[in-house]
């Protein structure tokens, strides 16, 4: 799919509720009420910010990308996108989108990952999963490992080949691209901005993304 669907935002930076830039390989992991509006801005570049959702009110609800992708009839997440939840619920729904297409394939990298991937000696490199755990059991949310499942790589390309399988190509985003969405219900963001240094998604080169809230 080499599509790219771009839509701008009419928020302004400058009246954001919240802002927050979150450095390379760094988490990070908020609650944005019903209505409140949230972006994910890549600062530099073919950045993969790694990320999940769940219900605030009750974490048994999360992200589902099998939900999403049937709700859609498409692979790719873009404008006008409803993040589904496990429940078939509306969790978020993709209101602008300068970058033009986002993965929900891929998932997040992990020690295990990295070393199938790329080598034993990987297999202890910093890693989108154990960020995930790290800001989870740090969050005061009642949230395990348990209640983790398949994720969002937001700016990152990941095609599938003809024979269905997938590849982790340079990226489609540039500096300054985003992604925003309107959260459907109270949601808990949680973010890895990705640290990994092994695959093009990044053009090896790791760097900060920047998050934002404003209300309806």
């Amino acid at each position: 799919m080499s599509i790219l669907n771009y839509t701008e935002s009419p928020r302004d930076l400058a009246e954001a509720l919240f802002r927050q830039v979150i450095p390379a390989g760094e988490g990070w992991m908020q609650r944005i009420e019903a209505g409140q509006f949230f972006r994910i801005t890549d600062l530099e570049g073919n950045q993969a910010a790694d990320t999940f959702f769940f219900a605030a009110d009750d974490v048994a609800e999360r992200y589902s990308a099998q939900d999403t992708i049937r709700e859609q009839g498409a692979i790719y997440l873009t404008t006008g996108t409803r993040l589904m939840s496990n429940r078939r619920r509306p969790l978020l729904t993709i209101v602008a989108d300068t970058c033009g297409r986002h993965d929900t394939l891929g998932g997040a990298c992990a020690a295990e990952s990295n070393m199938v991937r790329y080598g034993l000696e990987k297999r202890f490199m910093h890693n989108c999963r154990d960020t995930f755990l790290l800001q989870m059991q740090t969050s005061g949310y009642p949230v395990t490992k348990r209640d983790l499942a398949h994720n969002i790589n937001f700016f990152m390309n990941v095609p599938v080949t003809p024979e269905g399988g997938l590849k982790f190509d340079d990226g489609v985003s540039n500096p300054g691209k985003y992604v925003e969405m309107r959260a459907e219900m109270p949601v808990l963001a949680l973010i890895s901005n990705c640290p990994q240094l092994n695959n093009p998604c990044n053009a090896y080169n790791p760097t900060p993304i920047e998050v934002a809230v404003w209300n309806p």
